[in-house]
């Protein structure tokens, strides 16, 4: 993929570099967000493993000329199932301002747009209330809960919750 920088209502979208990687590190490193995305105990090392997935694309979320958190996404390249999937991570002190449904909003628009995806797919923890919130207002729809789906950083599993867009339901 190219190095997008895209621009939403209130986000900048651009490929996430090794510069980020202290900004992203500490962010998941937030007991909020560690609770959701969990980790090894080098963050920083975890993040620098993330930009050099070949397999997925990380974006750095820019609010206010400061990387605020990050999303990332990937894609299923078969014809008969292609679609794309997105994670997300924002820092807590930004949450509650609508950057996550504008990141999200920003970087499904460029999935469907401008590389052609008429699907895509999102999974959060079927108890994060606010991140469903969030995806349902960018037109994401509830599909099914996938039982014990992630194990969390306590070691128990947890229920996810299976979300889809279709092109034409993006708002």
């Amino acid at each position: 993929m190219s190095d997008p920088h895209l621009a939403g209502a209130l986000v900048r979208l651009r490929a996430a570099a090794p510069d980020d990687v202290a900004a992203l590190a500490a962010i998941r490193a937030a007991p909020e967000v560690y609770r959701r995305w969990g980790g090894r105990d080098d963050l920083a090392a975890e993040v620098t493993d993330d930009l050099a997935d070949p397999g997925k694309q990380v974006l750095a979320i820019v609010f206010e000329e400061r990387v605020v958190g990050a999303v990332q996404w990937s894609a299923e390249e078969d014809p008969d199932y292609r679609h794309a999937g997105i994670d997300i991570y924002l820092d807590p002190a930004v949450h509650g301002r609508g950057l996550g449904t504008d990141t999200v909003r920003t970087l499904a628009r460029h999935l469907i747009d401008d590389l052609g995806h008429h699907r895509l797919v999102i999974d959060p923890a079927a108890d994060n209330h606010a991140a469903i919130r969030c995806y349902a207002k960018a037109g994401f729809r509830p599909v099914g809960v996938m039982r014990h789906y992630e194990r969390g950083p306590d070691g128990t599993w947890h229920d996810g919750l299976l979300m889809d867009l279709l092109a034409g339901e993006l708002q």
